[in-house]
């Protein structure tokens, strides 16, 4: 049986937050009930070869909890009628504080809902409302005192660093206060401030100023964004953490497999507005439109067969993102030439410039190839 990874996209969430370039928008309820009904129509339509298992799943979005719990359900039902799933499957379910409740929880534990990513970004209640978020810290706190009551063992939360008026100081707080809860999963990424969203059109221009490493007015500086970026490392660190991805940080034994899969490459199905896959060297995607999507049309363009230079490219720039990298034997073992043979010039000059670092098995970053990923990755494309 060939393992296989689902996502499941829900584009609703209560209102859309100051930050978010994600596919994402507050709806009625009429509309939600009827996009569930064409996702479980995608779904039951989709022409399974009999020869997969599912060993994750991830319902994102949006917030996939504004949706009554009951419409969870059936999805997840939809799905084990579907396919056949691992005794161990990861199921996880994004979700905002405010928005989860005893009984809905019971319900997800019920589906078999067993893993929960919930959005916090920040801790200071001043930090959440200036992201649009629509929860205070105690309202997180009750939410996560709900999960932990109805039987979940295996979280993660996200949080976001370099916001607009963060101080180190007012990170190490929301740190600090997250660690005190003991989250299993912990996702620490920095602001980005993407086209198209309030926060670009707000801070466009300090944006430019810390590229171009001038001082900023309203957004931390360059050398802020650092001091809070290895910060997390080192507190999480101290508390038992392993930093095994970029962003990502997990107590042993619950690193997010879903996630890993992405930066591994394995084969995965989307299911849902905009929703992207990859299967048999392939990528494609859902339509954007959620008219279209309502219509039945859910299937968008195909991206077309991957070559085997771009297949080459992705192995080395997503697999880097891990702590662990890539392996020579898998790179061999897929490609049918040795890593040295494509990327020999590549890897050398990198590991001379101490970016990169190798075991006889491995090739993966330093601690100052993972400061500057972006650039270390891009070394690798054609």
């Amino acid at each position: 049986m060939r393992p296989l990874q689902i996502y499941i996209h829900i584009p609703f969430c209560v209102r859309k937050c100051a930050y978010c370039d994600f596919l994402s928008f507050a709806a009625d309820q009429e509309t939600q009930r009827a996009y569930i009904r064409m996702l479980l129509r995608e779904i039951e339509a989709w022409q399974d070869r009999g020869d997969e298992v599912i060993s994750t799943v991830f319902f994102g979005g949006g917030t996939p909890s504004v949706l009554p719990a009951e419409e969870i359900t059936l999805v997840m039902e939809a799905l084990k009628k579907k396919f056949s799933f691992a005794g161990d499957a990861e199921i996880t379910l994004e979700c905002n504080p405010g928005t989860l409740t005893a009984e809905g929880l019971s319900r997800y534990r019920r589906a078999g809902i067993n893993r929960l990513s919930i959005g916090l970004q920040s801790a200071q209640d001043k930090e959440l409302r200036l992201l649009g978020r629509i929860h205070t810290w105690e309202e997180f706190e009750e939410s996560y005192r709900l999960a932990r009551a109805a039987g979940f063992a295996n979280i993660n939360v996200d949080l976001m660093s370099a916001l607009p008026g963060q101080s180190p100081a007012a990170w190490r707080d929301t740190l600090e206060k997250v660690l005190a809860l003991a989250p299993e999963h912990i996702s620490a990424y920095s602001l980005i401030i993407e086209e198209g969203t309030p926060f670009y059109e707000r801070y466009r221009e300090d944006a430019q100023r810390r590229e171009r490493g001038e001082v900023c007015r309203i957004l931390p500086s360059e050398e802020e964004e650092r001091e809070m970026y290895w910060m997390t490392e080192k507190l999480l660190k101290e508390r038992g953490y392993e930093r095994y991805e970029i962003s990502n940080y997990a107590q042993p034994g619950f690193a997010c497999r879903h996630n890993c899969g992405y930066w591994e490459r394995r084969e995965y199905l989307g299911f849902g507005l905009g929703a992207a896959s990859l299967m048999d060297h392939t990528r494609f995607a859902d339509t954007a439109s959620l008219q279209q999507y309502l219509d039945g049309r859910w299937r968008g363009e195909t991206q077309g067969r991957l070559t085997r230079a771009e297949e080459m490219e992705e192995t080395m720039f997503l697999g880097l993102r891990l702590r662990r990298g890539v392996s020579f034997a898998h790179f061999y073992r897929t490609f049918g030439v040795t890593m040295e043979e494509i990327y020999g010039e590549v890897l050398q000059r990198l590991e001379r410039q101490r970016l990169l670092e190798r075991t006889e098995e491995r090739i993966f970053l330093t601690k100052r190839g993972t400061d500057i990923s972006n650039y270390v990755c891009a070394e690798f494309l054609f």
